[in-house]
Formats: C-alpha cells, sequence, structure tokens
C-alpha cells in the first residue's frame, strides 16, 4: 500500500468520525464508499465484532491481527504461536499485514471485524483506543500475570485504571555505529552536540555520509524529533507537547527545528524515498558513520556482524537537562472489544505475557528486549545487555512520537510536516504555524 498523498487522503484512510470529529464527516463519508473505511479495507480481520464474546462454544481456534511483517520478527512470532498450541491445545490464526499499512489503517480495522488478538503499542495509543471502547478490558489477564515491574503495568493501563494491553517487548533508540569503521578511524563518542558536530564533520571527511537517514514510511524521523526535544526541552515539556497541553509555536519548539536544521547536513540526503531497511544497510555496507534508530537495527546485520554494532546514546544538548532520557518504546498485545471466543483470547494473552514466551523471543531475536523480567536472558547477545542496561539507568522513558500523542494527529499532521520540513528546512516559522492550528482543531474535536 502506497503512503496517502496529502493530508485528505490520511484522514481518508485512518480517522472515523467517532474518533475525528464532525468537522471531517463529510470527508469520510466519501471514502467509506470506497471501502477504506469500517473493516472493508486491507485490516478485514478474521473477527467478528457482532459475535457472541462468551467462551466461544468450545471453539479451538483464535485469529491474531500481526504489524509484524519483516522477515525476522514474523518468524519469532510464528515461533511463540507454535508454543501456544502446543501449551493450549488452541490454534492460532495469524493475519500479518505491512507494519506501516496496520499502523494507518487501526482506526478502520478496529471498528470492523478485527481479529480476536491483535499487536499494538503501550501508552497514550493504547490508552486511545481503550477511551473510545475499541478494546477489551483485560485486567483479570494481569491477574494471573507474574514477572512485570510496576512501570509496565502502568503502561499497560487505560484511564478507567483497568488494563488494556499485555506487553512482550521493548527496544531503546540509541546512535549505532560499527566498531571496526570507528576503531579504524579513531572516532570517539560524543558527549555534546559540539562534538557529534566535529565528528561529522570529519566523516564526511572521510567520504562516509555521517548520520544514516530515512523517512519513507514517515515515522523514522519522529525518533530525531523526540530526542533532540528530550535533549533541548526536557521529559515533561516533551510529553505535554504529546497531549496537546503545549502550544508548537513556542520557542522551544522553534530552538528544536532550528538545531535540527543544523544536524540536517550530516544526514544521508534523499531520506523521503529511503526506508529504514535501505538506511540500516548503508550503516552494515559501512557506508554510514552512525544510525539514530531502535534496537530493531540488528536485524539488517548477520549474526556475526551484531558482533561489529555497538551504540551510545544521544549527546547532551543542556548540561542542566543532561542525556537520561530517551525513547524506548513497547510492543505488546490487545484484545477486540468483542472476540468471537474471548476466552481463547485470554489463554493466548496470558501466554504472550509468560516467561515460556519470553524465552522463545529470547532464543530467535536479538534485536529485541523482553519485558518479563522471568524470562531467562543469559542469552542476550552483548548488544541486548547493553540496551537493557540503557533503559534501566534512564530518568525518563517516552514511548516515541506516535504513540505518545493522539494518533490521528500524529498521522495527519505530524508525519507530512517533517516531511516537509525535511524537504524545505527554512520555513520553520510557518511550519509550526501550521502545525499548532491542526493540533487546536484535533484536540478540541
Amino acid at each position: 500500500m502506497s503512503r496517502p498523498r496529502s493530508q485528505a487522503e490520511y484522514l481518508a484512510r485512518l480517522v472515523p468520525p467517532s474518533v475525528a470529529g464532525l468537522n471531517r464527516r463529510s470527508l469520510l463519508a466519501g471514502a467509506a464508499g470506497t471501502g477504506a473505511l469500517l473493516g472493508t479495507g486491507l485490516l478485514a480481520g478474521c473477527g467478528d465484532s457482532d459475535s457472541d464474546s462468551g467462551s466461544g462454544s468450545g471453539s479451538k481456534t483464535v485469529s491474531v491481527g500481526s504489524n509484524q511483517s519483516d522477515p525476522k520478527p514474523k518468524d519469532v512470532i510464528a515461533k511463540v504461536m507454535a508454543g501456544f498450541q502446543t501449551a493450549s491445545g488452541i490454534q492460532p490464526a495469524v493475519n500479518t499485514v505491512d507494519h506501516n499499512t496496520f499502523q494507518e489503517n487501526i482506526n478502520n480495522y478496529l471498528q470492523g471485524k478485527p481479529d480476536d488478538v491483535f499487536m499494538w503499542f503501550a501508552g497514550y495509543r493504547m490508552r486511545f483506543f481503550a477511551a473510545k471502547g475499541l478494546a477489551g478490558d483485560v485486567s483479570d489477564v494481569w491477574g494471573k500475570l507474574s514477572g512485570y515491574s510496576d512501570a509496565f503495568k502502568k503502561a499497560s493501563t487505560g484511564d478507567d485504571g483497568k488494563q488494556y494491553f499485555v506487553p512482550a517487548s521493548y527496544y531503546p533508540w540509541a546512535v549505532f555505529y560499527r566498531k571496526s569503521v570507528w576503531q579504524q578511524r579513531g572516532y570517539q563518542v560524543p558527549k555534546t552536540l559540539d562534538e557529534l558536530n566535529t565528528l561529522g564533520a570529519q566523516m564526511k571527511k572521510d567520504g562516509l555520509a555521517p548520520i544514516a537517514f530515512a523517512d519513507k514510511d514517515g515515522w523514522p524521523a519522529m525518533g530525531t524529533f523526540d530526542i533532540l526535544n528530550l535533549r533541548i526541552n526536557g521529559y515533561q515539556f516533551h510529553v505535554d507537547l504529546m497531549a496537546g497541553k503545549e502550544a508548537w509555536t513556542s520557542d522551544k519548539v522553534k530552538k528544536v527545528f532550528d538545531t535540527w536544521a543544523g544536524l540536517l547536513p550530516l544526514h544521508q540526503p534523499d531520506a523521503l524515498g529511503r526506508t529504514w531497511q535501505e538506511a540500516a544497510q548503508s550503516l552494515q555496507q559501512k557506508k554510514s558513520g552512525m544510525y539514530l534508530l531502535g534496537l530493531f537495527v540488528a536485524q539488517q546485520f548477520s549474526n556475526d556482524e551484531q558482533n561489529d554494532l555497538d551504540f551510545f546514546t544521544f549527546p547532551e544538548i543542556d548540561p542542566a537537562i543532561g542525556a537520561k532520557a530517551l525513547d524506548a518504546p513497547i510492543d505488546g498485545y490487545m484484545m477486540a472489544r468483542k472476540p468471537k471466543s474471548e476466552a481463547n483470547a485470554k489463554k493466548l494473552l496470558e501466554y504472550v505475557g509468560s516467561k515460556d514466551a519470553a524465552n522463545i523471543t529470547v532464543k530467535n531475536d536479538p534485536s529485541t528486549l523482553v519485558a518479563n523480567t522471568g524470562a531467562d536472558t543469559s542469552g542476550y547477545t552483548a548488544l541486548q545487555k547493553k540496551a537493557a542496561e540503557l533503559v534501566g539507568s534512564a530518568t525518563e522513558i517516552a514511548q516515541f512520537l506516535d504513540r505518545d500523542t493522539r494518533p490521528d494527529f500524529a498521522s495527519t499532521v505530524i508525519i507530512p510536516a517533517l516531511q516537509q520540513f525535511i524537504k524545505n528546512p527554512k520555513d520553520i516559522g510557518g511550519l509550526l504555524t501550521s502545525i499548532e492550528n491542526q493540533k487546536k482543531s484535533i484536540f478540541t474535536a
């Protein structure tokens, strides 16, 4: 599925009237006629929103909507589901959809006929759908889980105090690099923004693209905005901005974009035509010096090459704020509001939240960290151990821009705005005014 070409097309694909408000209904009504809404598109699942949500009359199946479309995570999910079938005798039917397509169409999917269980994210994005009545209460499942910290339970809790999410894995965002390249060139890890700029200038002289960069799919640039805002304005301002409580036209936000504009010459050019995988491959091929991304970047490296992969947290910009805050998104599972078999759905959620499922993930995926502390993590690679230590030492943890704010705001406003900035970083004032005006209409709808 192609990226939407305009804000209107984003709205037509993503935001139903119940979420967006009356001012978008005319646009959405037209889109619905073409099958873009209410589960009639690419994310139509196997569930039945009108079916009995009880025990499922002895059914031995459960459907799962998966956004894990890349080869490695898709294979890991298959192994976890095989483990569940062996343990329970219930057969899971996994419906895998391209990650970006899944994300862009989640509202339509949940209002149509979703799968019994679906993969999603913790934080605001989970709470948003729970508050809209588009997810099932799984508080009783949490009564059977063990191995989760209070922080993970809090990240799984809706505004009403009930749990709607079961965490499976998480991963930090950091600046990744190949140790052999840095050792060969004598590069040192930068501790400040000035040192990062100096390092980038040297990498350019050495024939490298200093910072691998891609934003064809719209979301990777959000990570750059997040970390700059966290470093310049701190965690509380960042989460308040995401919640619509701060103005995008403030001098604080302008400073973020001014700083980013100064760093853009160090980034790979033509980012809007490149996927994150292609940018990661430039790091893997030793054509780029470093890459700000999540730990999943390791998926693009062979097992042997992963021993050559290392990272550092984005350097300090303001000494008063420091460099301890970071993005560390949590991935996991939610239940549809009316699954075909609620009993089977909850059995699956209990399993994916168990240490047995976590152990399968540890054995098969070196690009993520498991949420269950009861898992045997002795098989973690050096990179995973360092990543776990980084998250453990963080003073504040954000979930990532499109998970910390309203999904319609992230998709219809922020993605086009950041891509416009990357194309033309000169009109920052006009860009921020546009974001603020659109924010007001969305958050007050």
